[in-house]
């Protein structure tokens, strides 16, 4: 109990030093742009957190955050980088908003919401299986296929919504609206909606899965050392397209929940380029889900918040950017002090790596080689 209270302890504080830092320099920023860094941020903590109405409005944006966020972390945790969260989650969007309405009227509320979500689960996830197969049988790096392809499912999206998805109303190519009373029901008597909910349940299920499940295990394994994995009897191409099928769907899911919870409908215009923000986030929780609910929730404060902050300030919100920018780059160098003091990250827990070590003189490998271990420094090998 103690050890797990010190390593919490432990995470906490490495996850606070970079938005500390980031939050100290973006200040310098602000200060040296002729405006008040304490002002700055008193009115967006004000305004994201404290106000009831900014807070409401925090919560409605972590929705489709929390979703991304857990579907980075299946694959990140099986060491894969799905970095085309962007097009998955546009294709998501663009296919709730353009069948949503069809469905509305011959199906009903709920049997449409239930269908447009599986629908963009299922567009999502097959968006990454080109990646996956192409990573798994012939080795090719992912992040470049995941962005190549997160670029055409943006081109896809918007193709779409300019097509047959397209009702055109002044000027600009968008679908029908969804009516409001017809999207997520609300949550008591506030505007959060249902899709908040969603995405807690969804973080949580993966955090039972990767640390509860045999799959997650797999994964894990997986992550490790591919190496190891073959060796160990499992099935790295069949692993590769599962975590990649899993993480696609959650991101395809949070573009569902943005139409049905906010947006109504799908605009050409439309992207909010949420995947690439959440990535320094779920780092900087350490790829754990819980700590990733907490600093999505965060952010969203922070993002919320700094909108009405830059606008009070007359400044623009792109020093929003430059805020997360800084938090990755201090993630970053707080990782790289970390492990010139040891202290890696491990994906597998050591008393599995210890189990799963060769006794002396046992030729676990393949032509009589020993079995490799899986433990910390393997992390990230290909």
């Amino acid at each position: 109990m103690i050890a797990r209270a010190a390593r919490l302890g432990e995470a906490t504080l490495t996850a606070a030093v970079p938005i500390v830092l980031a939050l100290v320099v973006n200040g310098i920023l602000l200060a040296a742009l002729g405006r008040d860094p304490f002002t700055f941020y008193a009115d967006m903590f004000n305004r994201g957190l404290i106000q009831w109405e900014g807070f409401q409005e925090s919560i409605i944006r972590s929705a489709p955050l929390l979703l991304i966020a857990a579907g980075l972390i299946v694959a990140f945790r099986a060491n894969l980088w799905n970095l085309g969260g962007d097009g998955q989650f546009l294709l998501g969007a663009a296919f709730t908003a353009g069948f949503a309405p069809s469905l509305l009227e011959s199906l009903g509320v709920w049997p449409m919401l239930l269908a447009t979500m599986a629908i963009a689960a299922l567009a999502g996830g097959a968006w990454t299986l080109i990646p996956a197969l192409l990573r798994g049988r012939y080795g090719v790096n992912e992040i470049i296929t995941t962005l190549m392809m997160s670029f055409i499912g943006i081109g896809v999206a918007n193709v779409l919504v300019k097509g047959p998805f397209m009702t055109e109303v002044g000027g600009v190519a968008r679908t029908d609206v969804v009516p409001f009373d017809e999207r997520f029901p609300l949550l008591f008597d506030t505007r959060i909606h249902l899709g908040f909910v969603i995405g807690v349940v969804a973080l949580l299920a993966v955090h039972v899965l990767m640390t509860r499940t045999s799959l997650g295990l797999r994964l894990r394994i997986l992550g490790a050392s591919p190496r190891a994995a073959l060796h160990a009897g499992l099935r790295p191409v069949r692993l590769t397209v599962i975590a990649f099928a899993l993480s696609g769907a959650l991101i395809g899911l949070s573009g569902s929940v943005e139409i049905l919870g906010v947006q109504g409908s799908f605009r050409a215009d439309f992207n909010p380029a949420y995947g690439l923000l959440v990535i320094p986030l779920v780092f900087l929780a350490r790829l754990n889900a819980i700590g990733s609910l907490v600093l999505v929730i965060v952010f969203s404060v922070i993002q919320i918040g700094g909108e009405s902050a830059a606008r009070e300030a007359e400044i623009t919100s792109d020093v929003l950017f430059v805020l997360v920018g800084l938090m990755l780059l201090f993630m970053a160098l707080t990782e790289y002090w970390r492990a010139r003091r040891g202290r890696r990250m491990r994906f597998v827990p050591p008393e599995l790596a210890e189990r799963l070590r060769p006794a002396a003189g046992d030729g676990g490998g393949v032509g009589g080689e020993p079995r490799p271990a899986i433990g910390a420094r393997e992390m990230g090998s290909r």
